[in-house]
């Protein structure tokens, strides 16, 4: 395992350094939510592993969060408990302790995803449900014709759904996740009807594969996407995303329960 970073971060993006404004882009959208909850099912006890500030935590239900990034333990809301802090590959509680478990765009982080969905298991008595992006769908989205460097490192960082669900067990599901066209959780696709929100570092930077591509990508992905939204080239090639109220893109929920 490698070490982790100064503020703690564990996985290959640190969060020290882009982290500090992802609450202000990343805000978790109730639509996507109600996956998650739906998969928890009765679970009262719910483990949230990788936890960042917290978001699509169920305010029901008695959460502990494990977060191993200071800066994004930071940016938890004060409503919440404080996160533990700790990695997925060695999760610090004894074994069934939780009557579900969670974990939202963060299996790409881990340096071991085999060992971090053991310990999810291993601590984890009823369902798990991992929100996640598939590798293989990823091309759909309009970026690949801007930055297809942005979507390359995408594809390599998040992990198969198939290994993902290998490494979970039990009676295992993919859920596709419909992105809405007003997604308040600022990842990639969440803009694949409003181009003009990418064109924000800020948004860009909320997505942590933004942060593995150097400047000279930045500046010319704003440069081209802000080329073709004035000359209307964009509008010819995807203007009918703008009507789409969702779009079924690479989010997806890999559900595990061994009672199913």
């Amino acid at each position: 395992m490698s070490q982790r970073r100064a503020d703690g971060s564990a996985g290959d993006a640190d969060y020290g350094a882009i982290g500090g404004v992802y609450t202000d882009y990343r805000k978790p959208d109730p639509r996507i939510g109600r996956y998650v909850l739906d998969a928890l099912g009765d679970a009262r006890t719910v483990l949230n592993v990788g936890a960042g500030a917290g978001a699509y935590e169920p305010e029901d239900r008695e959460v502990t969060a494990v977060e191993p990034s200071a800066s994004m333990r930071a940016q938890r809301p004060a409503g919440l408990p404080p996160a533990v802090d700790a990695v997925a590959e060695k999760l610090p509680f004894g074994d069934r302790a939780f009557e579900g478990a969670m974990s939202t765009f963060s299996v790409h982080q881990w340096n071991d995803l085999w060992a971090g969905l053991k310990e999810m298991r291993r601590v984890t008595r009823g369902p798990i449900a991992i929100l996640t992006c598939d590798p293989q769908l990823l091309r759909r989205f309009w970026l690949l014709d801007y930055a297809p460097e942005v979507i390359e490192t995408e594809a390599r960082r998040y992990p198969s759904v198939d290994d993902i669900a290998d490494g979970l067990g039990g009676h295992t599901s993919i859920v596709p996740v419909p992105i809405p066209a007003d997604c308040t959780d600022g990842f990639n696709e969440a803009y694949y009807a409003r181009p003009e929100r990418l064109l924000d570092p800020g948004a860009r930077l909320s997505c942590s594969a933004w942060s593995f591509v150097d400047d000279r990508v930045h500046h010319r992905f704003a440069a081209e996407l802000q080329h073709d939204l004035d000359d209307g080239t964009w509008e010819r090639r995807y203007g009918k995303l703008r009507e789409q109220p969702s779009f079924e893109g690479s989010l997806v929920l890999v559900v595990s329960d061994p009672t199913a």
